[in-house]
């Protein structure tokens, strides 16, 4: 246990606690079994490194997953097919689907491309029965974070339904591990280091709204340092820091930088105490309040001059006018006042 002091390893170990510290077994496939999934993975992962195109390659992918090969084939050999099924046919090709993040102006257009493909091929994937074989789907998306992040470092575990903006603006770390049904946004930019927990449910944003103006988006630099956890239904805000080996409590939400080392909770998360053992290593925090330095964070854009942009609400946005005092009626004066 590196890097904690000693007589915390000791206590640890005295008290019993090691038991909490490694709760995982080794779960393995039959032979036979995983023979046959690292044999598709390594294909597929040999295809998405080569000059094929992506789109191509995600096509037959899904196709294949989905079992559709022979209706498939027979609307490419021109037999006629229900108006449903050409549908479903022609959306495993990801040039033939958008995204929400298509939408939006500011995003890498040479990057998006590519990134929009393998996002598709990570989405339906996870619709189809196979994302529920742990052993498989965990290898298979570790394949697919090598081409759809910045970058993705070793053995990191990536579950059911995770989300992202764009994948490309993403840099993982070493050994973690991201649970079911979480949102990474990454229209500005998301870091999470090394041996980090994000939790079922967790959102982590790197972008912003304008409190006035919602179609006024400001992108930042969110980071999730190495040895943190952020548990269940949690959620960070855009430009956040959420310290090294800090917690982030269930359903807590997170408007400023977690100090290392700390536990915060609540709504806005607050930090409630240092992890036992780090007390002389962690910064002090008055009243338990978080620092809000996404000023500090944010990534300047560009939007090219020749996309036609628009605002999808369509509403003005100039304040009411006040509303002029009523004036104060004189009292009554004079002989007839009563």
């Amino acid at each position: 246990m590196a890097g904690l002091p000693e007589y915390t390893t000791e206590f640890l170990y005295t008290r019993g606690v090691n038991r909490g510290v490694m709760t995982k077994r080794h779960v393995s496939l039959p032979a036979d079994a995983a023979v046959g999934v690292r044999g598709f993975i390594d294909e597929v992962d040999e295809r998405l490194s080569s000059d094929e195109e992506t789109c191509k390659v995600v096509e037959d992918v899904l196709i294949d997953l989905f079992g559709d090969r022979e209706a498939y084939e027979a609307w490419q050999a021109g037999e006629s097919v229900s108006p449903a099924t050409r549908v479903r046919l022609q959306g495993y090709d990801p040039c033939n689907t958008t995204v929400e993040a298509e939408y939006y102006a500011e995003k890498d257009e040479a990057k998006f491309q590519r990134s929009k493909h393998l996002q598709w091929l990570w989405r339906q994937f996870d619709a189809t029965p196979m994302a529920d074989n742990v052993e498989f789907a965990l290898q298979f998306r570790r394949m697919l974070a090598d081409h759809l992040f910045a970058e993705c470092g070793d053995n990191c575990r990536f579950f059911k339904g995770i989300t992202f903006t764009y994948g490309h603006n993403i840099t993982v770390g070493d050994n973690t591990v991201v649970h079911d049904d979480v949102h990474l946004d990454d229209r500005g930019k998301l870091t999470i280091g090394d041996r980090a927990s994000i939790s079922d449910g967790v959102h982590i944003y790197s972008h912003d709204h304008d409190i006035v103006d919602q179609t006024s988006v400001r992108n930042y630099h969110t980071i999730v340092e190495d040895n943190a956890r952020v548990t269940y239904d949690s959620m960070v805000r855009a430009g956040c820091r959420v310290g090294e080996n800090s917690i982030v409590g269930a359903r807590a939400v997170v408007q400023g930088d977690v100090p290392d080392h700390h536990i915060v909770v609540g709504m806005p998360a607050k930090s409630v105490k240092v992890k036992p053992g780090w007390e002389s290593t962690a910064d002090p925090v008055d009243d338990g309040l978080l620092v809000n330095r996404q000023g500090d964070r944010e990534i300047a854009y560009e939007i090219d001059n020749e996309i036609e942009i628009f605002d999808e609400f369509q509403r003005s946005l100039s304040p009411p006018e006040a509303k002029k005092p009523v004036p104060e009626q004189a009292e009554p004066s004079g002989p007839d006042a009563e």
